[in-house]
């Protein structure tokens, strides 16, 4: 996504999206962290810090905005509801608020449990 001004051009990369999103996503109360579906073995996997953008899609809207998919993990006993709610909340403030760009959504996938 590229943003222009006075003094120049600003190009933002979707590595920038997915890593503000991921870390937004897994300082949420009773996220394990980013998920990731093999395609070999089909079992989901709890991504390391340096990974976690796998576990982020996000896609371009014409309108200069911006859809944002997470896959996560959390702890057995969340109320997923709220967990989700926070995330999606959390991940619309910090990425809005860090580099200005609207986020129309924010879809959580919550693809396992941790016991």
């Amino acid at each position: 996504m590229k943003f222009q001004s006075e003094r120049g051009e600003v190009s933002v990369s979707s590595a920038v999206f997915s890593n503000m999103a991921g870390v937004a996503a897994t300082n949420c109360f009773g996220v394990k962290g980013m998920a990731f579906r093999s395609m070999t073995d089909g079992l989901v996997h709890l991504l390391r810090r340096e990974a976690m953008s796998k576990g982020v899609k996000v896609t371009y809207n014409e309108d200069d905005s911006i859809d944002i998919e997470l896959h996560i993990i959390v702890e057995n006993g969340v109320n997923l509801t709220a967990v989700c709610r926070s995330i999606m909340s959390e991940v619309r403030y910090v990425v809005n608020h860090n580099t200005g760009v609207t986020v129309r959504s924010v879809d959580v996938c919550v693809d396992s449990m941790t016991m």
